[in-house]
Parts: structure tokens; C-alpha cells; sequence
């Protein structure tokens, strides 16, 4: 790399970080924005608490006197006209109610009589604090159907607890809670859930008794409705955005998604639903039905007000309603971790809210790295022996391409003082196609393909792809520390900036991420002195040598663990270069491949060479001769 390259690249940096620096906010600016948020919080706060007192305020009122007696009696005839038949459970005093296993903490409300909020007690989050998901009132969660032409939503009516009371740790068997709307004699609806210990599964059963007469007519379907802020649980905000969005799987069909990279998204689903999840990088929330969900729309939302969240989802999942004055709508929860083998269990595809690539590159992840990752997790707890052991049993396995890419490179070097040759008789621009066939006309004199450095390049492409989707989404490496790095799943800052560096480089500098350049720098000098092509393309060269400042940018915010991954390999591939080039001869090389060509019968043209060929013929460009 000449003088000239270097300055580029130093110039490039230099405008990249004066950009940050002069761009950055203010610190006014900073505090405007945070008293901005602020007070759009205590506005949705303050809108909260005064929607929890109406519903309320009713129970509260004081019984002495003629004016409150008639207060409470316009109240009642409100609520009436409201309800209907529901107006009698409009009105109440929250009640929690909690149960516990070994992997969960669920708290129950009555009003919806709907799961509160569920805490994984496996698990914290980034700053040490209580993992919560199905967070308190930032989700609600109940039916919506119309009733005498009424429209009910059972989030805002207060249950009554009928099964459960004394229940609170499941430890050796399940604990059933149910909430019911006694609405008349022989009518009701009942929310039954069944929590089992060891398990992140929730069963849940809604349950309509003669609520056939109260239901109109001409209804098909309910609604159920799961609106959530999703909240933040990791330190790099930016990957756990970018991994957060609504999985769903069409009932015997495939798993699809919103995009999670996109501000605002909605999806109709149109045909039957197996489920829906609320996925983030490491956690989900799913609701799974037994059989299927009628069909469901579901949204997501960026949130840039709140930066406690990071997304609002919303789903209107339809439920099929046949009038039976006895109905049943079976279907449960998942509260847990996205881990591959405790999803693969549950049978439902739902393994596939983790982000493992597609095809080849999911093959290769299922197959190979997930495999390896657990049989070595088996014996070692160190994750970053594990990732080292890792990289070491994929090099061996793909070793023999990597010699033979370097061998077919080596010779290519080798024919280079003949190549050069061929190039000295062809000065002329109008001379290229002659020049492109005598080259090729030498290499296949000799038995060498050009391609022959690329296509087992190819076959390794996969396994660097799958370890790029691999590592960012291994719930394993979570808050696992190895050497600097505090979490081996998010960026390992090493220096913090005081401003923001723009292209996702961040406010802060990776270390294991700046290795891996370093490396990369090497081993791209490596790869120079033994390609032809670089030596011949200037511009390719170039471009190679921007490529490890480019990754510098790309991974500086990606989990240290994929950086570490790459800074092996790169480290391990140039020992291997360097071991195979002490034992490489050029001239050898070269009299091996003259002496295999004497003793070599004429080869059929490739069709390859017949086309270029062709070409030349067609631009009135005789072949050359033998």
C-alpha cells in the first residue's frame, strides 16, 4: 500500500471523526431533549393514573348523604348504558395476585384478569436489575366482542378470583388459577391458567358459558387484543432494536416477520395462525394457540420518545366464534429465552424467532456450529475457550479447501514470470481480447484454472456468514465475561467517546473489533504479495485495503464475540499461509506444471473458453495460433 493509500485512508477517517465531533449535540441541546421525553412521560403518566381513578372513583365514593346516593346512582345508570349485562364488574379495587416456580415470577391482576407482568428470574438485565417481561401497565391483554349492541372489553372489567388463592410456588406440580365474570346464573366467562414448574409455558383457556345470549347474533369472531411497549434489556440498544419485532407462523406453514429494521410496520394476516411472538434479541413473549388463530394483524412501531422501550407492538388476533352456549378457546404462553434447544422442544417452529440466517447459512448454524457450541459448553465453562476451541475445529474441518485455494494461488504466482511475457506482446488497447486468450490459452497449457483460488473460497463463505448471525443472537454468551470484554454478546468498550462516531461506529472503541482490523490489515498484505490479480488491478487493490476499515465500522457495535470469532480465524489463516508458503518452491512449481503438460493428451476446450472464443470470432478477432 503506497503512500498515497495511506493518506486517503487517513483522510477518511479524519472527516468521519471531525463529522461526529461537529455534528454532535450540545449539551443544552441534550438537556432540552431529556426534559422533552420527560415531560412526555409524565404526561402518559399522569394520563395512566387518571384513567386508573375514574375507573375507580365510583368505589371510593363516600355512602353518607342524598346528593352521593344520587351521584351513585347516575354512576350505576352510566355504567349501564355502558355495559349492559358487564356493568356490574365495571367498577372495583385492583388485586395482584402472584405464583412462582423455579424459572418464573408471574403476577396476576384482576381487572382483565389477565397475567400482570412476568419476571425470568434466570435472567437480569444489563445494569443487574429484575428481567421483566409482560410488563405491568405498559401491556394490556383481554377480549373485545359486542354485547346487546355494546361493544365489552374484558381488560377493563374486574374478575373474581375463584381457584388459586392459597396456590403461590409451583414446585412439584401445576397450580390452576382462574378468573371469572359471574355474569348470571349458568353465564360466565372464565380465564383459567395453568402454570407448571420447570417450564416456561403457561397454559391458558378462555372458557364462554351461556354468554351465547348476551353475544349478538351476527358475530363470528372475537377479538383478542395484545398491545405492548417492548422494553429495553440490553446494553447495545442499537442490536437489540435491529433484533426486535413480531414472529409469527402460519398454522402447517412458514415463519414470517416485520421487518425489524423498518420504523413502522403492519402485516394481515389473512389464513389461520399457529402463533405470535414478541421477539426480542434474547427474549419472547408467544402466544400459541392449540389448534389455530382464525387470522390476526399485527403491528409494530419504532419508539423514540420513550427510550426505556424500544418498540410498540399491537395484535388483533381473531378467534372463531361458533354461538355454542359452551365454548372453549385453548391456546398458552411462552415466557422464556431464545434458546435454540428449549424452543426446538416445544415442536412449533418457534426455534425460528432466532435469527440463525436462511438456508445454506441456517443449515450450517443448525448443523455444524450449534452442535460443536454445545458439546464443548458440556465440558468448558469459559465461552471464550469455547469460541477459541471453536474456531480451531472449523479450521480443521475446512482445511483442505484452504490448501487448495492457496496451492492453486501459489501456482498462479508461479506461471506469473510467463504471464508477463504474454503481456509484453500485447501493448495495444484494441489488443485486450488477445491478450485475455493467450492468457487463457497458457493456463490451460499448463493445467491451471483461474478459478480454481475462488471456488473452494466459496464453500467457506457459508461458515463466515453463519458465524456473523450466529454469535449476535447466542443467548449462551449473555453477561459471560472473557479477558476486557464484560459481555461477550454486546461491544466491548474498551474507550468511551465524547462523541457519537456516524456509520454505526458509535461513541466508543471495541478492542477485540479493532484487532480484528489489525489482523485483517495482515493478512490482506498477505493475500498481496500472492495475488496476481491485485498486482494487476490497482483499484481491486485499493478496495481490498478499505474493506478492514469498513468492518472496523460495521463491528465496532456488534457483539465482542463475533469480533473475537474473526480475529481467531484471520490470526490462524495467516499462521497457516505462512506454514504453506515455507514449503512452497515457485520454480518447482513451475517445472511440475511443464512436465504434467508434456505428459498431457490435448484437452477438450472448456465450454468456458469455447465461448470467449466465440466472442473474439464475432468481433473478427482471430485465435491464436498453437
Amino acid at each position: 500500500m503506497d503512500r498515497n493509500s495511506w493518506l486517503g485512508l487517513v483522510l477518511i477517517v479524519g472527516v468521519m471523526l471531525a463529522w461526529g465531533y461537529f455534528t454532535k449535540p450540545s449539551e443544552q441541546e441534550l438537556a432540552d431533549k431529556q426534559r422533552k421525553q420527560d415531560s412526555i412521560e409524565s404526561v402518559r403518566q399522569r394520563q395512566a393514573l387518571k384513567e386508573i381513578e375514574m375507573q375507580n372513583q365510583t368505589s371510593q365514593a363516600p355512602v353518607i348523604g342524598v346528593a352521593e346516593e344520587k351521584s351513585n346512582e347516575q354512576v350505576a345508570s352510566d355504567m349501564q348504558q355502558l355495559y349492559g349485562d358487564f356493568s356490574s364488574f365495571a367498577q372495583g379495587d385492583r388485586e395482584f395476585k402472584t405464583v412462582e416456580t423455579d424459572l418464573l415470577k408471574i403476577q396476576f391482576l384482576n381487572q382483565g384478569g389477565r397475567i400482570y407482568s412476568v419476571e425470568l428470574k434466570d435472567y437480569k438485565t444489563h445494569d443487574g436489575k429484575a428481567l421483566v417481561l409482560f410488563s405491568g401497565d405498559s401491556t394490556e391483554f383481554g377480549l373485545n366482542f359486542f354485547a346487546h349492541n355494546r361493544s365489552i372489553a374484558t381488560n377493563q372489567l374486574f374478575f373474581e378470583l375463584t381457584e388459586g388463592n392459597n396456590a403461590k410456588y409451583a414446585k412439584e406440580k401445576s397450580i390452576i388459577i382462574k378468573y371469572t365474570l359471574p355474569i348470571a346464573e349458568g353465564k360466565f366467562i372464565e380465564y383459567k391458567y395453568e402454570i407448571a414448574p420447570d417450564s416456561y409455558v403457561v397454559d391458558f383457556d378462555i372458557q364462554f358459558e351461556g354468554v351465547n345470549e348476551l353475544v349478538s347474533s351476527n358475530t363470528g369472531y372475537l377479538s383478542l387484543d395484545w398491545k405492548s411497549y417492548i422494553k429495553a434489556q440490553e446494553k447495545g440498544r442499537t442490536m437489540e432494536e435491529q433484533s426486535t419485532t413480531i414472529y409469527y407462523k402460519y398454522f402447517e406453514s412458514d415463519v414470517e416477520s416485520i421487518s425489524a429494521r423498518s420504523e413502522e410496520g403492519q402485516d394481515d394476516l389473512t389464513t389461520p395462525v399457529k402463533w405470535v411472538s414478541y421477539k426480542q434479541q434474547f427474549f419472547n413473549v408467544a402466544l400459541i394457540a392449540d389448534n389455530s388463530f382464525s387470522n390476526a394483524v399485527v403491528k409494530s412501531k419504532t419508539e423514540s420518545v420513550n427510550l426505556k422501550y424500544l418498540k410498540y407492538f399491537s395484535s388483533a388476533i381473531s378467534l372463531a366464534y361458533d354461538g355454542k352456549r359452551s365454548e372453549s378457546f385453548p391456546m398458552s404462553f411462552y415466557f422464556g429465552p431464545n434458546h435454540y434447544k428449549t424452543l426446538k422442544k416445544l415442536d412449533i417452529d418457534l426455534e425460528k424467532v432466532i435469527e440463525l440466517g436462511w438456508n445454506i447459512i441456517r443449515w450450517v448454524n443448525v448443523g455444524l456450529v450449534i452442535p460443536i457450541f454445545n458439546w464443548l459448553g458440556k465440558y468448558i465453562e469459559n465461552y471464550g475457550l469455547i469460541i477459541l476451541l471453536l474456531t480451531l475445529i472449523i479450521k480443521v474441518l475446512i482445511f483442505p479447501f484452504t490448501y487448495k485455494s492457496f496451492m492453486s494461488t501459489a501456482k498462479m504466482k508461479a506461471l506469473k514470470p510467463e504471464i508477463d511475457k504474454v503481456t509484453a506482446k500485447f501493448t495495444k488497447s484494441e489488443d485486450a481480447m488477445k491478450k485475455q486468450q493467450a492468457t487463457m490459452a497458457l493456463y490451460k497449457k499448463v493445467g491451471v484454472s483461474p478459478m480454481g483460488g475462488c471456488l473452494p473460497m466459496l464453500f467457506q463463505m457459508p461458515i463466515l456468514v453463519a458465524m456473523f448471525r450466529f454469535f449476535p443472537n447466542s443467548i449462551e454468551l449473555r453477561q459471560q465475561s472473557f479477558l476486557w470484554a464484560t459481555d461477550l454478546s454486546t461491544y466491548d468498550a474498551v474507550i468511551h467517546l465524547p462523541f457519537t462516531v456516524p456509520f454505526g461506529f458509535g461513541n466508543h472503541i471495541s478492542l477485540f473489533c479493532l484487532l480484528m482490523t489489525i489482523v485483517n490489515v495482515v493478512y490482506m498484505k498477505f493475500n498481496d504479495q500472492m495475488s496476481m490479480t491485485n498486482q494487476s488491478m490497482p483499484g481491486m487493490k485499493m478496495m481490498m485495503y478499505m474493506m478492514p476499515l469498513m468492518m472496523l465500522f460495521w463491528f465496532n457495535s456488534y457483539a465482542s464475540a463475533l469480533s473475537y470469532y474473526y480475529f481467531l480465524s484471520l490470526l490462524i489463516t495467516i499462521i497457516q499461509t505462512w506454514l504453506i508458503r515455507r514449503s512452497v518452491n515457485d520454480e518447482e512449481i513451475l517445472a511440475k506444471l511443464k512436465a504434467a503438460q508434456a505428459n498431457k493428451k490435448p484437452a477438450k476446450k472448456s465450454k468456458w473458453q469455447q465461448r470467449m472464443e466465440d466472442m473474439a470470432k464475432q468481433r473478427g478477432i482471430a485465435p491464436p495460433k498453437k
